[in-house]
């Protein structure tokens, strides 16, 4: 297992580029989706998360390659970017039609969940801005070569999109491989992505072609089963026994898969209700597995975003420099606190992740 090689941050502009859609989360609070008259809105999007939590918690320089509907609703989403920081340099502005009928932007219903009631989102997606991007659209070779970047971050959702956007993700991973880029990938399996286009086989098909361009793959409990076809020993339909061992073997079975991967991380989260949830992760380098600290029944506001702030936490440790368990221990602790605010991204600081892997409390702070 070859060991992560980094740029150093003199030779680049970016800290971190990602790859993938932004979308408009409306946010029914405490109601349900269906009955709510409220809706509070964030942005939110898999891979985009991971660059607003490493620029706005972090404080690293990053930049999302998007692509919106020129229209109020697109807007919108902007301003709500410009709140996070992250560099809209090469968002893509489509003309808009005025009703939709050929481009739109991407909307989130998301409920939160409470107790035996789990977590609803019913995405209205189809046709976006970024679903239509092809090869060819976006001038890599501005971001790699003039630019600089030390990491790309793309995932498995900006994949699902549409017959396209395969292709531009791997079109983006080999210009990032070709510039000494690390490149990360989240494979963030979805369900209701993939059913109408092939369901797991086709995600399978998919993931298991980009892969061989990954250096850092990223996971959660679920994942590595759906969208690479990689099964756990022991792991029930309710993902209630999560057995580290286990997923060392399964871990060890990829990298034997795929001999480029130089770090594999997962999140390990076994539901107990919606409000409570055990929370860990793992973290495979150099044939060494790291584990960070197990929070048992740690309680969840908004669990929306977690894993997107795992990884964030877990890149940052690699971009400074830090040793594997350093890195796990920080993505784990950054994506409890991103669960115990509203929205798909972070509110949490440098100083409060820090002081959670030291094993601090919650008392108030005054």
């Amino acid at each position: 297992m070859p060991a992560l090689t980094i740029k150093p941050k003199s030779e680049c502009k970016w800290d971190l580029v990602s790859l993938g859609e932004v979308m408009l989360r409306l946010d029914p609070g405490d109601s349900r989706i269906s009955t709510s008259r409220e809706f509070r809105v964030w942005e939110g999007g898999g891979e985009y998360n991971v660059a607003r939590g490493l620029k706005r918690c972090f404080g690293m320089d990053t930049a999302v390659v998007t692509a919106l509907a020129d229209n109020p609703i697109g807007r919108l989403v902007q301003d709500l970017i410009y709140q996070g920081g992250v560099d809209q340099s090469h968002l893509k502005w489509v003309p808009y039609d005025g009703v939709g009928r050929t481009v739109r932007n991407g909307l989130n219903f998301t409920e939160r969940g409470f107790g035996v009631r789990g977590a609803v989102g019913c995405s209205d997606r189809g046709h976006t801005a970024v679903s239509q991007l092809r090869s060819g659209d976006i001038d890599w070779n501005a971001i790699f070569k003039r630019e600089g970047a030390r990491w790309f971050h793309s995932g498995g959702i900006f994949a699902a999109l549409s017959e396209t956007t395969p292709t531009v993700a791997q079109e983006a991973m080999s210009a990032a491989r070709a510039s000494g880029a690390v490149v990360s990938y989240d494979l963030n399996y979805r369900e209701s992505l993939w059913k109408a286009i092939g369901g797991k086989k086709r995600a399978t098909e998919v993931n298991c072609g980009l892969v061989k361009l990954v250096d850092v793959l990223i996971g959660n409990e679920e994942d590595f089963t759906a969208a690479l076809g990689f099964e756990v020993e022991g792991v029930d339909e309710n993902l209630s026994k999560l057995d580290v061992e286990h997923f060392r073997r399964m871990i060890e079975r990829v990298v034997a898969g795929f001999p480029n991967l130089k770090i594999v991380a997962t999140t390990l989260r076994n539901a107990r209700t919606a409000t409570f949830n055990d929370w860990s992760a793992v973290c495979y380098s150099e044939a060494k597995l790291y584990r960070a600290s197990l929070r048992e029944n740690l309680e969840i506001y908004d669990r929306i975003g977690g894993g997107d702030s795992f990884a964030s936490g877990l890149i940052y440790g690699f971009l400074t420099g830090r040793d594997p368990q350093w890195a796990v221990e920080c993505g784990a602790a950054h994506g409890a606190l991103a669960m115990t605010t509203p929205g798909d991204t972070t509110m949490a600081t440098l100083s409060e992740v820090e002081k959670l892997m030291k094993g601090g409390s919650a008392r108030v702070a005054r």
